[in-house]
């Protein structure tokens, strides 16, 4: 079975989908490994890594495309790449397919079977096919490092013969994965972190990072089954602002993260609250692909509004490529040779496989994203 990784063609992406560690793990599984030439450039990954892993390098883009049998990715392939797949390929990538009707259309009308790598099912033992995850957590780690850079102020306390500089003080929005790797980050810098978060459970977690945790008193618990945080109320939404309102007005970082699976992302910052943050405040809006949680955060800029330096990066791991790519590479194989042999698929009934497999022989068999796409 043929496996063919591309360089990525989206403007922003420095990622690659397989790294030569992990062409090792496949090759000796039994798969073929061809990868396009300059693939792994941006992630510090070179031709002659992937040559000596046993890879073949290959720079004919169309004949790889053309005798592949699976094609692993990072971004969901563009519609040319999958025009040149032939029918029973696989197609294994980041898809957000309930996003994304017109891609789900080819992918059955292609007859390709495509595995999301954003919907590995949150449990014990899909956590080494988590890409979600493993990427949210260098994403945290990026988003105070951004932030810190912005802010015209240094995180710790300082004491000096000139006079004592305070902390800084972080107020970070959800307690997920990059929310606490978030809270760690800023942490080691020597920042005041305070938290807010939809899920009352989270409290112990970001207590034992050393940040504190903005209760809303008489909340309901927001979780689904599987560990993401569902859509709450109004009137929770309202609690949480009048009480987080006072704590980003103190805030010199604001960091958000709150997304909502297959929703847009909630409105968490308004702009009355930008207005009422210290000028030379920073603000970073780590869900602004998703619609943001900031009222005026801007998809790919950074710009200042009622001197407030807003920040809305669309692909913080890719700032981080060559660790996010080992990262990615490793969910990537596990879930492969999860799903697959050299001999076709496997598990065809597993949690797993039916928790990541959106189209099969021509049709949509995702659960979630058919009751999206083609709800009853």
């Amino acid at each position: 079975m043929q496996i063919a990784v591309l360089k990525e063609s989206h403007a922003d992406e420095r990622r690659v989908a397989l790294s030569p560690e992990g062409v090792k793990q496949l090759t000796k599984a039994g798969f073929n490994c061809h990868i396009e030439t300059g693939a792994g450039n941006f992630a510090r990954m070179t031709d002659a890594a992937y040559a000596d892993a046993g890879a073949l390098i290959a720079s004919d883009r169309q004949a790889l495309l053309e005798q592949a049998d699976v094609l692993l990715a990072v971004q969901p392939p563009t519609s040319d790449a999958l025009k040149q797949l032939k029918p029973g390929a696989v197609v294994m990538s980041f898809l957000y397919a309930h996003t994304n009707p017109a891609l789900v259309e080819q992918l059955i009308q292609s007859r390709l079977s495509a595995f999301a790598l954003d919907a590995v099912p949150r449990i014990s033992r899909a956590q080494k096919m988590d890409a979600l995850s493993s990427q949210a957590n260098l994403a945290g780690y990026k988003a105070v490092l951004l932030g810190a850079n912005a802010l015209g102020k240094i995180f710790p306390l300082m004491m000096t013969a000139a006079g004592t500089i305070t902390p800084a003080r972080v107020v970070i929005f959800g307690a997920g994965v990059a929310g606490l790797q978030a809270i760690a980050t800023a942490k080691r810098l020597g920042a005041v972190v305070e938290v807010t978060d939809v899920r009352p459970e989270t409290k112990e977690q970001v207590e034992s990072l050393g940040g504190r945790f903005i209760s809303v008193d008489g909340a309901e618990a927001a979780v689904v089954e599987g560990g993401y945080a569902k859509e709450v109320s109004a009137e929770y939404l309202q609690k949480q602002k009048e009480i987080v309102s006072k704590k980003v007005a103190e805030a010199d970082l604001v960091i958000t993260t709150a997304l909502v699976m297959g929703k847009r992302a909630p409105l968490l910052v308004t702009e009355e609250m930008v207005r009422s943050m210290k000028p030379g405040s920073v603000i970073v809006d780590m869900a602004v692909e998703s619609g943001g949680n900031c009222a005026l955060s801007q998809p790919g800029q950074t710009y200042m509004a009622h001197g407030v330096t807003i920040i809305g990066e669309t692909n913080l791991p890719a700032l981080l490529a060559t660790n996010a790519s080992e990262l990615y590479s490793r969910n990537v194989v596990t879930l492969l040779l999860h799903v697959l042999t050299k001999d076709g698929l496997q598990n065809t009934d597993d949690e797993i496989t039916t928790g990541v497999l959106i189209t099969h022989s021509g049709q949509l068999v995702h659960a979630f994203t058919k009751n999206i796409l083609q709800p009853q």
